[in-house]
């Protein structure tokens, strides 16, 4: 009997229904969904203008590689002009965020002539060869052959700037880090990151595949930066689910590469247009980026008032946000999935919540409750006693 390469722990539950906010899984059983894979279903499951929009596409055309022309390719570029920073006129469409990231890369190569980038601690930027590369985290690049001439620099530390020189191809930085622990880039961190590559023209790359698109309470997480990207990388949720993403560059970026040097079979296919024009409506229409500010803002208040001993720090911005603990929080996890809500895990001590923008008060209050009910179990089983009342 097959069964898939066990990279990843599985969760020993079989989900077989999705709408909203909720999953159910093959007893019936409803969960409240935080984690939304890993991010990608921020619109929620099976979102109507999406699903709409794919079985329609799926019976006109579902395969044409980006060589054609296409209706839905015209509809989905007119789509996204409306989002994209005004800059970033050039798009090519990927499967993954590990692959925008790698194409990302090869422009900053190509364009600058030079191999040195500079990547934060922290950071991760997916698991292929180059974008592994730029991932912090030993656990994921130990073993493997990876790119020369990466340097690694403090993620929030002014002093980061000073790495970034003539032999510089680009620096590249989420705004909001989600693997490495739910941590938001400041704005002086951001603009000094911004100001150095432009002394010594080097590209600035922006990866926005868990914190773009709505999440953070703006449409991209840099707006309320004050940065501009020259390239920018995006993912997970612009489909609504299904697996797309892109690389929005300047279109003077490009001047160097010629047929050949770049391609992909599947991105950027009917479906994934499809897709993605029906998310960026979703986006627009239902105002996305407001109700996760919101939403988000009274999540993060509600877990800010639980006070406990084995919690460092509650942070975020909009509908992501992370619990640091004082040590690993699988336990709470598995405790959550138990009580009906589904979490993960960012870093080593993270709990991470990355909620669809369709939750409601009440899922609000409920989610907040069942983590306040892990860490309370949690204080027990490990004997720390809860502080007293207004501490």
């Amino acid at each position: 009997m097959l069964s898939l390469m066990p990279f990843q722990r599985e969760r020993g539950l079989k989900l077989v229904k999705g709408r909203g906010q909720y999953v159910w899984d093959d007893e019936g059983r409803m969960y409240l969904d935080a984690h939304t894979g890993h991010g990608a279903a921020f619109l929620g499951h099976t979102p109507p203008r999406v699903v709409e929009a794919l079985a329609r596409q799926m019976r006109e055309l579902m395969v044409a590689t980006p060589v054609f022309d296409t209706e839905v390719k015209e509809e989905a570029l007119k789509a996204l002009s409306r989002i994209l920073p005004k800059k970033l006129t050039a798009v090519y469409l990927q499967n993954s965020g590990a692959e925008a990231v790698e194409l990302a890369l090869k422009i900053a190569a190509k364009h600058t002539g030079r191999r040195k980038i500079i990547a934060f601690k922290g950071g991760f930027h997916g698991r292929t060869a180059g974008a592994l590369s730029v991932t912090w985290s030993r656990q994921y690049r130990e073993g493997f052959k990876l790119l020369p001439g990466i340097e690694f620099a403090s993620f929030n530390s002014l002093e980061a700037a000073d790495l970034i020189d003539e032999e510089t191809a680009a620096a590249i930085v989420e705004p909001i880090q989600g693997e490495g622990g739910v941590k938001p880039a400041t704005r002086e961190f951001l603009r000094e990151v911004s100001r150095a590559c432009s002394e010594s023209q080097a590209l600035l790359i922006l990866d926005e595949v868990q914190s773009g698109f709505g999440r953070s309470g703006e449409v991209w997480a840099h707006q309320k930066r004050g940065v501009t990207p020259d390239i920018m990388v995006a993912g997970k949720s612009i489909g609504g689910g299904f697996p797309v993403s892109l690389v929005a560059a300047r279109e003077e970026l490009l001047a160097s590469f010629k047929g050949g040097d770049h391609g992909s079979t599947h991105g950027g296919n009917p479906l994934a247009l499809a897709a993605v024009k029906a998310g960026v409506e979703t986006l627009l229409e239902e105002n996305v980026p407001k109700q996760a500010m919101e939403k988000g803002s009274a999540l993060l208040r509600r877990l800010k008032e639980i006070e406990s001993r084995i919690v460092r720090e509650v942070r975020g911005e909009g509908l992501m946000i992370g619990i640091e603990l004082r040590f690993d929080p699988t336990p709470l996890v598995a405790h959550l999935q138990s009580r009906g809500v589904l979490a993960l895990k960012a870093a080593k001590t993270v709990l991470r919540l990355l909620p669809p923008y369709l939750i409601t008060s009440r899922d609000i209050e409920i989610l907040a409750a069942r983590v306040e009910e892990a860490i309370r179990h949690e204080e027990g089983r490990r004997g720390v006693a809860p502080p007293p009342k207004g501490l």
